[in-house]
């Protein structure tokens, strides 16, 4: 069959069978072989038209708005897609075809693993503690929570329905993933994840805020989506870029994909529940009010599947736990944690940003400042606030300065129509993982080794 000129995939062992079967050969076997292979799907010669809700404020802006539709324009000539739309807080991440921060791609019964990356189902939840004093809902809450690599030794339950869900799937049913989902929960780790305290602008009220995604349970899956994916994009669209490969929603794979995400999204919900749940029972406190929403997931309306890359949904359609419709969007730590309210557009497709953004990577920031101590730059930015970092070591890229500016991403949300605020959290304070990495385990035992060695 290979040289006979025919591309090797899924259905040669089909067609393999029955050709043996019938003793086919010839222009016989050509035939048959002809109306067997799939039609390959090219992808589009130009890119879907998509909404562009960002306007760049200043010549930094504008090298990264630029790059952000150079990436958008490649990942539009997937040819599943069938909308998009970019937020104020977009930023490109590698190369050009890959979903910028801050985008939203709708194919049509396809699910892209690498549009909704590694950390699937990043979110935000909140609790609210009445009157309760900020520093000690902080304190509590420092001595719960834990930043970083890795898990945790005093894990929490994992339900035993939801374990068993797990083993059911064929894309989460082994014992790394189960190992994962019990270590890791109630652990936020690293990057931009964080735990934030603040009052409410309206009430008074002093809300905590947690960030974080599926950590390695999620990340887990996504590796073994991309392999599916690659499969059937080997099969059906070599030409499509591989970062951009789909399962199809139409085949048992694709459906069993779209499950597993279901069963991440309810174990990341519960990964923030069970850390707002042990601060209350620390406190003696009854929660006044609690909700959450995801901005990094696919959503689902019908046979079209939306990849929000770090996108907020509006819409009750896409979260079906809503809380009256209430939405959480940070910004940065000295910034407030939005709550808003909001409605599906033409142009937003039903998503407002997911925070502040980027302009520039982390390690061009850390160049940027290279001028002061990471004390100096720590102490100018954090004025006022009382800031963590649970691995002891000052991390100056998620410091305010290296988000783009919070007012301009307030007023083009206003301006794009990308939903209406309708409280604040104002800041008192915020845990981070901050650079775990200078003393993570294998670097230690390298010192160790080193010293030794008379190194």
């Amino acid at each position: 069959m290979v040289e006979l000129g025919f591309r090797p995939g899924k259905w040669f062992k089909e067609a393999i069978n029955h050709a043996n079967e019938h003793q086919l050969e010839g222009s016989e076997l050509v035939d048959y072989l002809e109306s067997m292979q799939p039609e390959l799907i090219p992808p589009f010669g130009e890119p879907i038209a998509y909404a562009k809700n960002i306007r760049a404020e200043s010549e930094e802006e504008i090298s990264n708005v630029e790059r952000v539709f150079e990436t958008m324009d490649e990942l539009m000539k997937t040819p599943t897609i069938v909308a998009g739309a970019i937020m104020p807080d977009a930023c490109p991440t590698g190369e050009p075809g890959n979903i910028p921060v801050g985008g939203i791609a709708v194919a049509k019964n396809a699910i892209h693993p690498s549009m909704h990356s590694a950390d699937i189902c990043c979110s935000v939840m909140m609790t609210s503690f009445g009157k309760a004093d900020p520093k000690e809902v902080l304190n509590t809450a420092h001595s719960i929570t834990h930043f970083g690599g890795g898990g945790r030794t005093d894990s929490f339950d994992l339900p035993k329905e939801l374990e068993e869900r797990i083993m059911e799937n064929q894309y989460l049913g082994n014992q790394k993933s189960i190992h994962l989902a019990k270590t890791h929960l109630g652990t936020q780790g690293d990057g931009n994840h964080f735990l934030f305290v603040g009052k409410s602008r309206s009430t008074g009220e002093t809300i905590m805020v947690t960030h974080h995604g599926s950590r390695g349970f999620g990340a887990h899956l996504y590796t073994k989506g991309m392999k599916a994916a690659e499969v059937f994009r080997r099969d059906m669209s070599p030409e499509t870029l591989k970062s951009n490969a789909w399962i199809p929603f139409t085949e048992d794979e694709g459906v069993e994909y779209w499950n597993a995400l279901q069963t991440i999204r309810e174990w990341t919900k519960l990964n923030h529940t069970v850390i707002h749940q042990k601060v209350t029972e620390q406190l003696s406190l009854e929660p006044k009010l609690r909700f959450w929403n995801e901005h990094n997931f696919v959503f689902r309306d019908g046979e079209n599947f939306f990849h929000a890359k770090g996108a907020t949904p509006l819409d009750d359609k896409f979260v079906p736990d809503s809380h009256d419709g209430l939405r959480l969007i940070p910004l940065n730590m000295s910034e407030p944690v939005l709550i808003v309210k909001g409605a599906t557009t033409d142009t937003n497709l039903g998503f407002a940003p997911h925070g502040a953004g980027r302009n520039v990577s982390r390690t061009q920031h850390i160049r940027k400042k290279e001028e002061k101590t990471q004390e100096e730059v720590f102490l100018e930015e954090t004025q006022g606030l009382d800031v963590r970092f649970f691995s002891g070591n000052i991390d100056i890229s998620e410091l305010p300065s290296a988000y783009k500016n919070a007012e301009s991403v307030r007023l083009q949300m206003s301006e794009f129509n990308l939903g209406t605020v309708v409280d604040e959290i104002l800041p008192y304070g915020c845990i981070m993982a901050g650079d775990w990495q200078r003393d993570a385990p294998w670097r230690r035992r390298k010192r160790r080794r080193q010293k030794r060695n008379g190194g």
